[in-house]
């Protein structure tokens, strides 16, 4: 098993794209309201929080299994096909994996949308495990979104 990979994961919601897309966009002053357990805080310590070049501090809840604060740089935004990409540049993560880059796709899909996430990345030593608990997180985070979503449509 090399040091190096890429995890890849689709998940279909019901929220249609361009409200789940907006929703990803406004993450820093969503998560930490409608997710307190996942988490904390979500601090733009450089740019707007969104565009490339920004860089947020995340601190998260006690649902995160793996870290409880890291810093993440936007690295590439395309509105048009609402996909974003970001780095992680600080925090605890960095000690199992000298690279990790994420990037999520909203895809509209019969009314709904198509998540699809990707990690790459590089890990500090080989009996690091792959990042799964990562990839699993993310599926866990697009659900909750979308039930989120859903609630505040019909309400």
């Amino acid at each position: 098993m090399g040091l190096s990979g890429v995890l890849h994961v689709e998940v279909e919601v019901k929220s249609p794209a361009e409200k789940f897309w907006v929703a990803l966009g406004d993450g820093i002053n969503l998560f930490p309201k409608a997710f307190p357990n996942d988490y904390k805080t979500i601090q733009v310590l450089a740019g707007d929080g969104n565009a490339p070049g920004s860089i947020r501090l995340i601190t998260y809840g006690e649902g995160s299994p793996l870290v409880k604060i890291s810093a993440e740089r936007i690295e590439a935004v395309d509105l048009e096909n609402k996909s974003m990409s970001y780095s992680i540049i600080g925090g605890e993560m960095l000690e199992y994996y000298k690279k990790f880059k994420g990037t999520i796709t909203v895809i509209p899909k019969d009314g709904g949308s198509l998540l699809k996430w990707s990690g790459e990345f590089e890990k500090t030593a080989h009996e690091i495990d792959d990042p799964h608990v990562i990839k699993d997180f993310a599926v866990k985070n697009f659900k909750e979104i979308d039930e989120y979503l859903l609630k505040q449509s019909s309400a």
